[in-house]
């Protein structure tokens, strides 16, 4: 059995409580799901600036009234340092995901990507601090790589960040180092790769590309690609991601304090991820016909990028289950269903 395979096993018998913020988001409304199906006690945070309470709605469809009433919801902002110390509260775990993401959101408005994903970043470490919880999981960013050139990404070496988004996620990883250096506090950052699947947002100015192209070419609409389509990107299923998230959160000491690539290590253009969801499409019935549109490349944006997943591996047990394929093939009736 492989190491999540352990911990799936072992999670129901021993339940714990766990914090997910931005819990009605796609990332953390996915680990409320997994979390409430191991029979987890689970405490959610989100004031609902990008999550949904639809997404809320979906994940107690899913799950069994009994593992529904072990989830407490609270409506706050990690900005409000009281929220974060209300929702710390005799918590084992916290897996932080609030943030405002989005590349070109933080080139519009730097000051408020700032303040939720810098200040709001660090309220929740000094909440969580203060709680004495176990261990403090967060989501960083593959963006953090910056205009460092070398594939794979590996990572120790960083280059210089290319938006305010980066900057703020790069300033998080500086400040789970000094608390685990200042006051002992054990954190893992998880270097999120294009993380795509069911229940992320496909509508929206700063929606991502796979549910925004899905979304496009099943209402049968035109699909842009940023520059020439050989830009590539290392697209990574979500349940990747949440096997990564619980595995950290319950690593032994020795692999706590680091950063994490999570991803798949592989590399895909978007011109071959076009034809992939063409491909998945026609197979539930939405043929698409129609070929891309090609305009200007977006600023900020990174020529190419590909996770090296060995250390997560080595340290965590991380195997990615599901590679971009074989994501899409389980992401794309959500996709319909929802359009």
């Amino acid at each position: 059995m492989t190491t999540y395979e352990n911990l799936l096993e072992a999670l129901p018998q021993q339940p714990k409580t766990w914090l997910v913020t931005g819990v009605a988001g796609f990332i953390g409304s996915n680990l409320l799901e997994t979390l409430l199906k191991l029979d987890q006690q689970v405490v959610g945070l989100d004031n609902f600036a990008t999550g949904h309470q639809y997404n809320l709605d979906e994940v107690r469809g899913l799950v069994t009234p009994q593992q529904w009433a072990r989830f407490r919801f609270i409506e706050g902002d990690i900005r409000n340092l009281d929220d974060c110390r209300r929702a710390c509260e005799g918590v084992d775990y916290v897996l932080h995901q609030a943030a405002l993401g989005s590349v070109p959101r933080s080139i519009y408005d730097p000051i408020t990507t700032d303040g939720t994903n810098i200040g709001g970043f660090l309220n929740m470490l000094v909440a969580a601090r203060d709680a004495k919880v176990s261990s403090f999981t967060y989501a960083a960013s593959s963006s953090t790589y910056g205009d460092h050139p070398a594939l794979p990404k590996v990572e120790e070496n960083i280059g210089k960040p290319l938006s305010p988004y980066a900057v703020t996620k790069y300033v998080n990883e500086l400040y789970a180092d000094v608390f685990a250096k200042s006051y002992g506090f054990k954190c893992i950052g998880l270097r999120y790769f294009n993380v795509f699947g069911p229940r992320q947002d496909p509508n929206g100015a700063y929606a991502a590309v796979i549910p925004k192209w899905a979304a496009a070419m099943i209402k049968g609409e035109e699909i842009f690609i940023n520059g020439d389509g050989e830009t590539s990107r290392d697209f990574c299923f979500i349940e990747n991601v949440v096997q990564a998230n619980l595995l950290a959160a319950t690593a032994g000491d020795e692999a706590k304090n680091e950063v994490y690539n999570v991803a798949v290590g592989d590399r895909t253009t978007l011109n071959d991820l076009f034809y992939a969801l063409q491909a998945a499409l026609a197979e539930s019935d939405k043929a698409y016909g129609q070929q891309p549109v090609y305009r200007d490349f977006r600023a900020g944006d990174v020529r190419h990028s590909q996770a090296d997943v060995s250390k997560a591996a080595s340290k965590l047990g991380y195997a990615p289950q599901f590679d971009i394929r074989q994501g899409i093939v389980r992401a794309i009736p959500w996709y319909v269903s929802s359009c």
